[in-house]
């Protein structure tokens, strides 16, 4: 049974990459989101139910269930995926990404979800070299490591595919969040910045309320934990697993 790791935007699976060194176990999948660094199937538009779908296509080719983890973006296709496919996750650990029916998107995504508003901000920041790029993403709050990762992925086709994706989620609080607190209980972690930027950790323990989760909010953290606190979050990980 593996580890499958789902990464948000605007990452790749290399997000992982420091904390999967922290790891014990070495039966662990990273996947990378269609359009995010690779190409995207035929007919795929991107929207959040076709990213929910590819990923349970993913998941039902491992033919077992498995200990599903996602940040960001990530944190909320794993959690659709593990209430209306239930019988593909085992455990569950997600965080950064509220299901939330109160959460209002931050300013970056509300401008994005905008017609011809995000298409300008990404042409602008296609327009400058990487170097600057990362500048702006460290100022967002990744590491130095991530935010040359996130510059040198970060394309037309990405950019394309963020705007689809925000656009497809206005209301995917009010849309979602009653079918992760319907679904089965299972082993669940909720992990959280204490100074994420995007989303507020009250986040965080509203939805660990409401998947039975333990809650683990890292101090002095922004938003990416997942390379910030890579070997924080490998131990609650791994506690997680040998609680099954």
């Amino acid at each position: 049974m593996p580890a499958v790791f789902v990464h948000g935007v605007p990452d790749t699976a290399g997000l992982w990459g420091p904390l999967l060194g922290h790891l014990s176990r070495d039966d662990v999948v990273a996947v990378t989101l269609p359009g995010f660094g690779c190409a995207t199937p035929t007919d795929f538009n991107a929207t959040k139910e076709d990213y929910v779908d590819w990923l349970i296509v993913e998941l039902e080719k491992i033919g077992e269930p498995v200990d599903l983890v996602g940040h960001d973006w990530g944190a909320i296709l794993v959690q659709r995926v593990a209430a209306v496919r239930t019988d593909l996750v085992k455990t569950l650990a997600s965080g950064s990404g509220p299901l939330d029916e109160e959460y209002e998107w931050h300013a970056m995504a509300q401008a994005w979800q905008q017609q011809e508003v995000g298409e300008q901000i990404f042409s602008a920041l296609l327009a400058q070299p990487s170097e600057a790029r990362a500048e702006m993403f460290v100022a967002g709050g990744a590491t130095s490591d991530l935010a040359a990762s996130q510059a040198e992925h970060l394309d037309e086709r990405m950019g394309r595919c963020i705007l689809s994706l925000y656009r497809s989620a206005v209301t995917v609080g009010a849309e979602w969040q009653a079918s992760v607190e319907a679904m089965d209980q299972r082993p669940t972690l909720v992990m959280w910045g204490a100074d994420d930027p995007y989303c507020p950790p009250r986040f965080a323990e509203r939805q660990a309320e409401r998947t039975s989760a333990r809650l683990v909010v890292f101090d002095e953290c922004s938003h990416w934990w997942p390379s910030e606190r890579a070997q924080e979050t490998a131990l609650a990980l791994e506690q997680l697993w040998t609680t099954v």
